[in-house]
């Protein structure tokens, strides 16, 4: 029986390696899939790995309909065993419904792939729906780590080196009011926003920690200036 699996993690967890992997895995057996991804960080039609790791896939546009394009290609006698879906919390809610609507009727595995949360900590619908229709949803094992040296568990939106909290749920390159860019953070330093730029600063204003001596004299390591 065909499923709809959802693997899903923060930034920089392997992802979009997973799905390059799950694709070269299911073709060198004889399967034969389709790439799909949306607002991939090389490019329009492309998968990327933080690897290295590159291929071609087919662009998702918001007019995409998932359904009638396999029906389309098993019409026109091409074989579909699989599809491979990138980037997926991009998708609409009604492109998951379409993906799940393949599993049951065409009996096509769907590997989905993508995070769970926006920059504000909010779900993407994408990732929503995939979460209510899914037959298994995969939390990836690889564990992204905020700069203080926590899993990283929050997508962090900065602006010019600014953590920011407000504004547009996707945006990618340069806004016109500032460069936008994205870190992995653990949930206390995302409510702070403290990024990795600014983590100097941080460590530098903490007070310095106590400890014991082996006599048993509660002493404190020197402040350094």
């Amino acid at each position: 029986m065909a499923e709809l699996v959802f693997f899903s993690g923060t930034m920089d967890c392997g992802k979009s390696t997973l799905a390059l992997q799950t694709d070269h895995n299911h073709a060198s057996r004889g399967r034969s899939g389709l790439v799909f991804t949306q607002h991939d960080r090389a490019g329009q039609s492309t998968i990327s790995s933080r690897l290295g790791l590159t291929s071609p896939a087919r662009e998702v546009l918001a007019d995409l309909d998932f359904h009638a394009l396999i029906v389309n290609e098993l019409s026109a006698g091409r074989r579909v065993d699989y599809l491979i879906c990138d980037e997926a919390q991009f998708y609409t809610s009604d492109q998951i419904d379409q993906l799940a609507l393949i599993v049951d009727s065409l009996n096509v595995d769907v590997f989905a792939f993508g995070i769970l949360t926006d920059f504000r900590t909010r779900l993407f619908p994408g990732s929503a729906r995939l979460i209510e229709l899914a037959d298994r949803v995969e939390v990836l094992q690889v564990a992204s780590l905020c700069w203080c040296g926590r899993r990283g568990t929050h997508n962090a939106r900065t602006v010019d080196g600014v953590v920011v909290m407000e504004g547009d749920q996707v945006v990618v390159g340069d806004i016109g009011t500032g460069v936008v860019s994205y870190e992995v953070l653990c949930r206390e330093h995302h409510r702070r926003g403290v990024t990795a730029a600014g983590s100097g600063r941080e460590h530098h204003s903490r007070q310095p920690l106590p400890f014991h001596d082996d006599a048993g004299v509660l002493e404190k390591f020197p402040t350094q200036e």
